[in-house]
């Protein structure tokens, strides 16, 4: 992933999905020419900002502040919806059309090398380049594909722990002990755990978690589909068995963020997997019933912290765009130190700029931020490869037959093994 700076949007994540190491993309060819990229590099003037759902109301204000500054060289929200599968067909379709009125593009880390291969991203180097020098490194090799920089970090993302501290004295550091938890949460007649298990991009990350976590990966050491072993077994064995004894509640089979954000808000669970925003919607929602209850751990995994997925978007500059001057400086303005805090006090989402998780200023309103770089730091990479779609779809696909009881998990992985392949061939449809 949402997903966000929308509610949903850094979730949908995220959009987002981790799977083991980096995949070797390689190019599926360019629907655009260098041209196009070089078109408008010097010219300035008014841009448009693609971006999904702002529930959290960060963009509005940052491009009022751009704005007034910058009278001459307006920024138009064009917002989107709040579902990452729609946000990546909606961009597609106007990098198709050659939209050049879609300047600045808000994109989920996974989508860069699709969008790079396809020459739809006008690559920063050169009179585009950025200063990338105080930005988390992590953040940068997701903006990168083919050793090229196409996109500008702008905010990070890493899997926490939401767990109920007045049930729970010490949170658990493995998932074994999180499981023999769930007994308190029984004793107090609410759920147990959940995390997104919606057949969507978010399942991709839950099940990439749990796989990594137990000690396999979804790809090998030499970047090829890794997931019919046994440690991939234990961790997708995990979740099933969880599901089959109710540790994970049933109806949390249709949980994408927001599903799960409300039932912890609502009291309703004792652990949330979830991301940095609910960290502010929890503490600030009229109805949220866990504002001063619940605190954050690092995810459990087999032998003590778990591997997180890298989450987080990048904002990348079309080449069709007319005004590429202008929407550079926009870049940067998005990357300054400014609107990275505005970006973490406004909407709990995780900064780019490494400095900033020691900054006194916001480590004393978002507590967090430490737990949040350890799991940034601890994150597994993202694949970096055009082929993305068929590599998240198979994943889902299988995970969710396996949850639902319809395969075996021996049945999902193998399946899930064959489909990778012919995924990251580029075989796939």
């Amino acid at each position: 992933m949402k997903t966000t700076r929308a509610k949903v949007r850094f979730a949908s994540v995220a959009g987002i999905a981790a799977i083991g190491l980096v995949l070797t993309g390689c190019s599926s060819g360019g629907s655009a020419n260098s041209g196009d990229a070089q078109n408008g590099q010097d010219s300035r003037g008014p841009i448009t900002y693609v971006q999904g759902k702002d529930n959290s109301n960060v963009v509005r204000p940052l491009i009022a502040k751009w704005n007034k500054a910058h009278p001459d060289e307006k920024v138009t929200f064009k917002e989107q919806s709040d579902q990452a599968d729609q946000q990546h067909d909606d961009l597609v379709q106007h990098f198709q059309a050659k939209d050049e009125n879609y300047d600045v593009v808000d994109v989920d880390v996974v989508w860069t090398a699709e969008f790079a291969a396809k020459g739809w991203l006008t690559p920063l180097t050169g009179k585009m380049k950025i200063d990338t020098s105080k930005l988390l490194p992590a953040t940068v090799k997701t903006a990168t594909y083919n050793d090229t920089l196409y996109a500008a970090p702008q905010t990070s993302d890493g899997a926490l722990l939401y767990y109920r501290k007045d049930l729970v004295k010490t949170p658990p550091t493995t998932w074994d002990e999180m499981m023999k938890d769930c007994s308190i949460a029984k004793e107090a007649g609410i759920g147990c755990y959940a995390g997104q298990f919606a057949k969507y991009e978010g399942l991709t990350v839950n099940a990439s978690e749990a796989i990594n976590g137990s000690g396999g990966s979804v790809l090998s050491k030499s970047g090829s589909p890794d997931v019919d072993t046994s440690d991939a077994k234990a961790g997708l064995q995990n979740l099933v068995d969880a599901f089959k004894d109710g540790n994970i509640p049933a109806e949390a089979i249709t949980y994408q963020e927001e599903q799960g954000r409300t039932a912890f808000e609502n009291g309703k669970l004792l652990f949330l997997r979830n991301w940095p925003y609910v960290y502010n919607l929890a503490k600030t929602d009229g109805s949220s019933k866990v504002k001063d209850t619940f605190g954050i751990a690092p995810i459990p995994g087999k032998d003590g912290t778990g591997a997180s997925t890298l989450g987080g978007h990048n904002a990348a500059i079309s080449v069709y765009s007319k005004h590429k001057a202008t929407a550079h400086d926009f870049l940067e303005f998005l990357e300054s130190n400014d609107t990275q805090k505005f970006f973490a006090t406004q909407g709990s989402l995780a900064p780019v700029v490494g400095d900033l998780y020691t900054d006194s200023e916001l480590t004393s309103k978002l507590p967090y931020l430490p737990t949040l770089l350890k799991s940034i730091e601890s994150a597994e990479p993202r694949p970096v490869t055009p082929f993305y779609p068929a590599v998240t779809k198979a994943i889902q696909d299988n995970t969710y037959a396996a949850l639902k009881g319809s395969k075996s998990v021996d049945e999902a992985l193998k399946d899930m093994q064959d489909a990778l392949k012919t995924a990251t061939s580029g075989n796939s449809n």
